[in-house]
């Protein structure tokens, strides 16, 4: 049914131009006086033409054009709906960099703290390990004085009593003539 609509369709398109041609050759145009015979032709076929093309067209072209536009909507708010998660991303994404700037600081300070601490500590356990070097220092220093003073006393006792038993060659013992110098050179130390 739809080929023998098609067929008719086209036969009413091929066989316009040829009447409207025979029309046209027998009478010479006048558009005071419009062909009645070529406007009924002409609105027989545009009505033909308008029922197949509302009848087996229009349809489809209206549903197409209809499911197109329907996609194209669905394109749109799809890609409105991709956008929108984008960006919720995109701020997600921001948000997560700046806290993880935030910690890097935190951390790049706090590394700042220790170090400084630490060198603090260093410093004070240094600056404590000198100071008991130096105390320690001290007391041996002291304690060689000490013991050199005392060294040297009892030489300077030996001398002077081996000097004062030649010199005096007399019959005072040793033990006594030790007590003598060690009472002089006490007399002697605390001058």
């Amino acid at each position: 049914m739809r080929s023998m609509f098609s067929r008719a369709a086209a036969l009413l398109v091929i066989a316009t131009p040829l009447l409207a041609q025979e029309g046209a050759e027998a009478a010479k145009p006048n558009l005071l006086n419009p062909n009645t015979g070529l406007m009924v032709w002409t609105l027989a076929i545009f009505a033909v033409v308008f029922f197949v093309l509302s009848k087996y067209a229009f349809g489809p072209i209206t549903a197409a054009v209809r499911a197109r536009e329907q996609a194209l909507e669905a394109a749109i708010a799809a890609a409105q709906a991709d956008r929108d998660e984008a960006a919720k991303l995109l701020e997600h994404h921001r948000l997560q960099i700046e806290a993880a700037r935030g910690e890097a600081q935190q951390l790049i300070a706090d590394g700042r703290k220790t170090a400084e601490s630490m060198k603090a500590d260093m410093l004070e356990s240094t600056k404590q390990a000198q100071d008991a070097m130096m105390e320690r220092a001290r007391r041996d220093i002291e304690s060689e004085k000490t013991n050199a003073i005392a060294e040297l006393r009892r030489e300077a006792i030996d001398l002077a009593l081996a000097g004062a038993s030649r010199v005096i060659e007399q019959n005072l013992d040793n033990a006594q003539n030790r007590k003598l110098v060690e009472s002089y050179l006490a007399s002697i130390g605390t001058r």
